[in-house]
């Protein structure tokens, strides 16, 4: 940006010359164009936020039926996810003879990881089968398996409501899909 500068001729004849004034404008070009650079480097160089996974090992399927583990009752607990963020527990497994005592609790620390806590100190293979309802939100199959994590429970699994299961949830709650 080029300014013309006026002359002065200092007051008249023979009289005292002044000093020049100098422009008090300050060309801004050059520190617009380096905050753009600035700008651009920063977008550029910055790592935006990794979006976070969950880590989950699957098994094997095996053709041989013989090869798999039955899974015993006394190393079996079961979570069902409910609707409204319930949770709904029995030790063991629901075999259709004997009613399991279906227990209720929460994602509290209090609540399902002091259970979980408690169980994996006194069974060494603790098996947690997780069952959510079709009510169930997907932030509640998230939570539990954050508190599979929290608490270092290594051996569960995902698995589909069972007509007993549903049943059992009907008695307690009044609706299968835990109301």
């Amino acid at each position: 940006m080029a300014e013309i500068q006026p002359k002065g001729d200092g007051g008249g004849k023979g009289g005292k010359k002044r000093a020049k004034k100098m422009s008090t404008k300050i060309d801004m070009t050059p520190m617009v164009d380096l905050a753009f650079l600035l700008l651009t480097f920063f977008m550029l160089t910055t790592t935006f936020n990794k979006p976070q996974t969950m880590e989950i090992n699957m098994p094997v399927k095996t053709e041989n039926k013989d090869e798999q583990n039955e899974l015993k009752a006394s190393e079996a607990l079961t979570v069902i996810l409910g609707k409204n963020d319930k949770i709904y527990y029995y030790q063991g497994l629901n075999d259709g003879q004997n009613q399991p005592d279906l227990k209720t609790t929460d994602y509290s620390d209090k609540g399902i990881r002091e259970v979980l806590l408690d169980l994996n100190a006194r069974i060494p293979k603790l098996t947690v089968l997780i069952k959510p309802v079709k009510t169930a939100r997907y932030k509640n199959v998230v939570d539990i398996l954050d508190e599979m994590n929290i608490t270092n429970t290594r051996r569960y699994a995902l698995v589909d409501m069972s007509p007993l299961d549903a049943k059992l949830m009907e008695t307690v709650t009044g609706a299968p899909d835990g109301k």
